[in-house]
Parts: structure tokens; sequence; C-alpha cells
């Protein structure tokens, strides 16, 4: 089997569970590291399917290596190569799509609820689960693409989650583990101070019985991994 390509764009933001999963369901993966200067494939027919981690950037920055993830992101939809987007991943495939990835009212950090939008995509990619505690952490949004149907969706940001056929792109984590998380706030700085309230949560807050939550998170997300590899590319 083709490997599932990873894109990298940021030292604390790798695959997370998602390796996990990958490694216990016995599908190959290759990093790219993208954050490192790796070139970014050209190619998605070389891979099963591609997956876009978070990252502390905007998709509307002029990074060297955002303009080839675009592309890269076209050219799989078009060969049936399947995306799945995390945060930022998200939002490069909106991007890639015809979407917009602009400001969302308010910064969304740490542990939220999410729900399930009524429709039959929501229901076909999450069975019965109609909502879920989630780990959030950014300050851009984006919009759903041409084709696209939400899936996901909360008070603090409207479009967490979209699917247009066998591509799923994520506003909220799904991927986290206990030592991402700490990893996170670690690195935060100033960045919380301003903005702690109802959709960001201290430190404290979010590692509060946090190998429970993040057990919770990761059934979830097996759910969602376990839609997506059944479209994997041959």
């Amino acid at each position: 089997m083709k490997p599932i390509a990873i894109f990298r764009h940021s030292p604390t933001e790798g695959p997370g569970y998602f390796a996990s999963y990958l490694d216990a369901h016995h599908i190959p993966w290759r990093l790219v590291d993208a954050d490192g200067g790796e070139p970014i494939p050209r190619d998605p027919g070389a891979f099963a399917g591609l997956t876009f981690m978070g990252g502390p950037m905007s998709v509307n920055d002029t990074l060297g290596w955002i303009a080839p993830e675009l592309e890269l992101i076209r050219r799989a939809v078009a060969a049936g190569v399947p995306c799945l987007g995390h945060c930022l991943g998200g939002q490069l495939m909106s991007k890639a799509l015809g979407g917009a990835v602009t400001r969302n009212p308010v910064k969304e950090i740490g542990w939220g609820m999410v729900e399930a939008v009524a429709n039959p995509e929501a229901e076909r990619w999450l069975g019965s689960v109609r909502q879920f505690l989630a780990f959030h952490w950014h300050g851009e949004t984006f919009s759903i693409p041409s084709g696209g149907t939400r899936i996901l969706g909360n008070a603090h940001c409207a479009n967490q989650a979209f699917v247009l056929g066998k591509h799923l792109g994520m506003q909220t984590h799904v991927e986290m583990t206990p030592d991402m998380i700490r990893a996170w706030y670690a690195d935060a700085g100033g960045e919380l101070t301003p903005h702690v309230g109802p959709s960001v949560q201290t430190a404290a807050e979010a590692t509060e019985r946090l190998d429970e939550r993040v057990r919770a998170l990761n059934a979830v997300a097996a759910r969602l991994y376990d839609r997506w590899v059944e479209g994997l590319a041959t």
C-alpha cells in the first residue's frame, strides 16, 4: 500500500494520535517536514492519502510551502486522493477548494463542546455521535467550499468541520495527545492572557482530567479516521 503523507507545519504540531491510529491499523505513513524546508511533493498519486496538520501561521501568509500545498490539495481532489485537514490543515483545504479563511469572532483555545449538524453527511461520518468535547487552538476560521457540507459547529465557531466526498477538513483538533496539549500551553507565552474567558482556557483548566478527556477525544477521532481511510487510494 502507498503511504499516507502527513504534512507538518510546526515542530510541536505533529500527527499525534493520528500516527498511533495508522500504526495500529498497519497503514504506512511518511512525515513531510514542511516547517523544516522539505520540498512539497507535486504528485498526489504517490500517496494513498494526504493529511495536513496544524500550525500557528495563517494560510493567508506568504510562506514558501503554502502555495505548493494548496496546489497539491487541488490536484489530489481532482485525482480522487483523499485529503484530511486538522485546524490549519482544514483551512488549507478550504482555501485550496475556493473557500475563504478569515478571522474568527473570538480566539478559541482549550476544551469546548462541538455539535454534529443534522444532515446525512454528519451521520455518515459521525454515526451516533451528536456532540463531543473537542480541543481547539485557533483565531481564524474557514468557509465551507463549494460542494462541501458542514458537519460540526459550535457557538464560538460555526464551521468546525466539513466534508466533500472522501475529503474531511476540520477546524477543531481531534488528534491531540496529553503531551501535545502540555507543549502547546508551554509555548503559548502571552497569547492567552488578553483572551481568557468563555472561549479560552488557562493551562490549569485545560489539563484538568487530561488523560480522561484525551481518551474520549481519540475515540471520536478513531470514528472519523475509520471513515476517512475507507476512501484511501490504492
